[in-house]
């Protein structure tokens, strides 16, 4: 923690400390409370603001005066060393480009499409299930349920074959390294899925198939609406975020209706319950180790009692705006049965996570399913042993032992 001697205010390193299991700093409290726009030292690129209460975060996600794409290319302040190049990335994009590339994908994921993919989704997750007690008590959910369930099911929506999930694996945790990986070895996994996307669309065009990844092409040859850059970075983009945060909350939320008493003999009790509560997981479990993706701001705004300065970054903290006290009631606690749930866990604004409704539903069967066929299920070791990824913009068990039976 450092001084700011030009204008007196407090510059915190961040995060403010090593992320554990699922724990929250109580640094975010208190700066909900008394400072909810602070200055922070991002681990690369120098300071920056971040903002920890709902209305901020919402605004600084929704506002267009908030740039991603002013970020790209500059030494701004982010979790990683590499500066992001990736202009043709849909994360790093603001309307109309941004517009423009979401409309392409948007019907594979809205409400209708997910519902119809929810019988593969139980069929699949049974069959999981299956697995998993064939393996013998203690099993690990992560390597039998909560990886393989998600990446099924977004390899069978794009087109990509399960059997080469080793190489977009690698993909997805370059893409979500700090620390676990040298920069050379990110690099190298990157290249890896870059050309393993490029080879599955140059299959496509040869072979089309009724997949995401075949109507992307499409969209590419013979309507000219995106780039060919921007093909292969949607397809990369689709695959990663389609399967690595589901694959981790699922774990973490499995671990925490094990941990919470009662929790998980309520939700047999009561099927209906599941949503609710997967909504109060989404709201109270935090899925990022900090904050990630700055955005810069093109103009002066006035925000969270400071004026940002064009020019400047702000990051935002999901996990502390979803724990703000002025929006949930008893917001440190897990309230399962919680109604009014305006909670931020898949973002605001333009980049909303385009796979919400997906995510809802593969977490609320698989959990659903998980109590259901296990009625005793219990962690295999103590709370405290439970392994945690280490190094990565995410939380989540590296393994999570179940035990059932005797």
């Amino acid at each position: 923690m450092t001084t700011d001697v030009e204008t007196g205010r407090t510059v915190r390193r961040y995060p403010f400390s090593q992320a554990h299991a699922l724990d929250m700093d109580g640094t975010y409290q208190g700066l909900r409370e008394d400072e909810p726009l602070s200055r922070i030292q991002a681990p690369y690129g120098g300071e920056c603001w971040l903002a920890v209460r709902h209305a901020d975060v919402r605004t600084v996600l929704a506002d267009p005066r908030f740039s991603r794409s002013a970020t790209v290319g500059q030494d701004v302040p982010r979790p990683r060393p590499e500066v992001d190049h990736q202009t043709s990335s849909i994360l790093n994009m603001d309307p109309p480009e941004h517009t423009r590339l979401r409309k392409l994908v948007a019907r594979a994921f809205t409400t209708r499409r997910v519902a119809d993919l929810r019988p593969r989704t139980i069929e699949l997750t049974r069959g999981l299930l299956d697995d998993l007690r064939a393996a013998g008590s203690p099993a690990d959910l992560v390597e039998h349920v909560s990886m393989p369930l998600p990446v099924t099911i977004i390899c069978e929506m794009l087109g990509v074959p399960v059997s080469e999930r080793s190489v977009f694996r690698a993909g997805a945790d370059a893409a979500l390294s700090t620390t676990s990986m040298t920069p050379e070895q990110r690099a190298s996994a990157r290249d890896e899925m870059l050309g393993f996307m490029a080879r599955l669309i140059a299959e496509r065009r040869a072979n089309p198939a009724d997949d995401l990844l075949t109507a992307l092409v499409q969209a590419r040859d013979s309507e000219d609406r995106l780039s060919e850059e921007e093909l292969v970075a949607m397809g990369v983009g689709i695959l990663i975020a389609g399967h690595e945060t589901t694959m981790n909350h699922l774990a973490n939320f499995v671990f925490t209706v094990l941990t919470t008493p009662g929790m998980a003999d309520g939700l047999r009790a009561d099927p209906d319950a599941v949503g609710p509560a997967i909504e109060e997981l989404l709201r109270i479990v935090p899925l990022g180790a900090g904050s990630g993706f700055p955005r810069v701001a093109l103009e002066d705004v006035e925000l969270g009692g400071v004026t940002v300065r064009e020019g400047e970054s702000v990051m935002v903290a999901i996990h502390s705006a979803n724990r703000d006290a002025s929006v949930f009631d008893d917001p440190e606690t897990l309230h399962a049965d919680r109604a009014d749930n305006p909670h931020v866990a898949f973002g605001h604004g333009p980049h909303h996570c385009l796979g919400a409704q997906l995510a809802r539903m593969e977490m609320q069967v698989a959990l659903g399913e998980l109590l259901r066929a296990f009625p005793d299920l219990r962690l295999a070791v103590a709370p405290e042993d439970v392994p945690w990824r280490t190094g990565a913009l995410v939380r989540g068990p590296k393994e999570l032992l179940l035990a059932w039976g005797r």
